[in-house]
């Protein structure tokens, strides 16, 4: 036990009616089935605060030994953009030619992807997560890539749940993204995450998700 532990409080609750927590399941599910990663994003702006209470929701993600070893960098200056697809285009290309596996380019082709990224300068605003890991400021974290990407899934049900449409974009590597966003060498990157609107006529691939007979099992 550590020598200085926590002080205590009483455990916050939340008691929802059972009739009324089926109804805030339901409707949590339905919302987040209407979710899709998007890659035009319009020119509508997106308001600060509504970033910044998702980021608020993604902060109280649990950690390991609480050290929350995550930073959330904003984006949306758009010089600073400008060089962030520049620099992500860059690994693109390479990846697309020299990196990925064929099996990996044929997993992708369906999706219509390649290096090109627009969307990293089209979004009105691009959120850089970083893990956190032991610095001059910062202590040892545990479980880090559990911890950071709790926290990430937090962030992208809080910014669909105000109607913002998202993408998860991770380059590789990520090393780049230290420069950009002006991070100590104890960050890395973790994921880029551009956030707006969808442009008008914005078009996804007609996928489907898995039924949940295929993923869940009941002991």
């Amino acid at each position: 036990m550590s020598q200085y532990p926590y002080p205590v409080v009483p455990a916050p609750r939340f008691d929802v009616p059972a009739g009324h927590a089926v109804e805030r399941a339901r409707a949590f599910a339905d919302t987040m089935t209407l979710r899709r990663t998007v890659r035009d994003f319009g020119p509508r702006p997106v308001p600060p605060e509504v970033v910044e209470h998702a980021l608020r929701a993604a902060a109280t993600a649990p950690s390991g030994a609480n050290v929350q070893p995550w930073r959330f960098v904003v984006i949306t200056d758009p010089e600073r953009k400008r060089r962030l697809r520049e620099a992500a285009e860059a690994e693109e290309r390479e990846f697309y030619k020299h990196r990925a596996s064929p099996e990996w380019l044929e997993a992708l082709a369906p999706l219509g992807t390649d290096w090109r990224k627009p969307f990293l300068e089209d979004a009105p605003a691009v959120i850089v997560v970083f893990e956190v890991h032991k610095g001059p400021h910062s202590p040892r974290p545990y479980y880090v890539k559990e911890s950071v990407g709790i926290a990430v899934g937090f962030l992208l049900a809080a910014l669909h749940q105000a109607g913002l449409a998202t993408l998860t974009h991770t380059p590789s590597p990520m090393k780049f993204l230290n420069e950009v966003c002006e991070r100590p060498r104890e960050e890395r990157a973790y994921v880029v995450i551009p956030v707006g609107y969808p442009a008008d006529g914005a078009m996804v691939p007609d996928i489907t998700k898995k039924p949940l007979d295929d993923i869940v099992v009941h002991l």
